[in-house]
């Protein structure tokens, strides 16, 4: 009695398995023609474009959905930008002296004293010195307090941290350059000398005497380095070492931990009279 039911089941079985098998290839079939139907009707040729500049500016109004749900971001980023981070008893400025410049003093050596740790950490080298744009510093910081918003208009871009390594010879282009540049260039690290008749008079790098026989390490922005020949500031590199550190991300870092800014219109280039 067992056997015959159980018999009996699994032809049941089979036939409904057999059944159910016929019904989703009959599905699947009719699905796949449904389909191809469909993306025969939709598909068609692009014969134009047409596009229009927007200006985003004063004439578009808020929208009050909008303006509510993106208030408590707003808020907490207006919040962090501009909490205090160090104080600035005199401006920084980009004009004030003739071979060097305050502000420019201050970035480059920030670069210095950030970059150098962690260039020595990853590599075992010392960082020699540095080299930046006078384009790429694109505010003054003014007297008072220090924010993380006075580093992102000091640095808007998202410019990394590069480390090239040069030969001698390249290096004494580099200088060639700096000298012949009618812009306030920044450097750190470095010291140039020229006499009275704006001559070579010396090169000091890390308080030593240039060495045109050895390589150095210098420290700039990314940009630089990609421009290449463009830019004139590096032409011919041995080696180049990324270490992942934003520009600005070094100057917030640095605003964290230093109360009061420091930075002047000193020697590190200079012309005797």
């Amino acid at each position: 009695m067992h056997f015959y039911k159980g018999k009996y089941s699994t032809k049941i079985l089979n036939k409904d398995t057999h059944v159910i098998g016929l019904k989703f290839k009959q599905f699947v079939v009719f699905t796949t023609l449904c389909f191809l139907f469909s993306c025969k009707q939709e598909t068609g040729t692009l014969s134009k474009i047409d596009g229009k500049q927007v200006s985003i500016d004063a004439s578009l109004e808020e929208v009050d959905s909008i303006a509510h749900f993106v208030e408590p971001y707003r808020n907490r980023i207006n919040q962090v930008l501009d909490s205090t981070l160090a104080y600035a008893p005199k401006p920084f400025l980009l004009d004030d002296g003739e071979h060097n410049t305050s502000m420019g003093n201050l970035m480059a050596d920030i670069v210095l004293s950030e970059a150098a740790p962690i260039f020595k950490s990853r590599t075992g080298n010392d960082l020699d010195f540095v080299v930046l744009n006078y384009g790429g510093v694109r505010s003054i910081i003014s007297s008072g307090n220090v924010t993380a918003r006075n580093a992102y208009e000091v640095m808007p871009f998202e410019n990394y941290i590069t480390v090239v390594e040069m030969s001698g010879s390249a290096v004494r282009e580099l200088i060639a350059f700096l000298m012949g540049s009618d812009r306030v260039h920044p450097i750190a690290g470095m010291q140039i000398v020229l006499d009275k008749n704006g001559s070579l008079e010396s090169v000091d790098i890390q308080g030593e005497p240039f060495d045109e026989n050895r390589n150095y390490f210098v420290g700039t922005s990314d940009y630089l380095v990609q421009g290449g020949p463009s830019i004139g500031f590096f032409k011919d590199t041995v080696s180049t070492t990324h270490i992942d550190y934003l520009i600005r991300n070094a100057i917030i870092d640095y605003f964290k931990k230093t109360d009061t800014l420091k930075a002047s219109v000193d020697d590190r280039f200079i012309q005797i009279n």
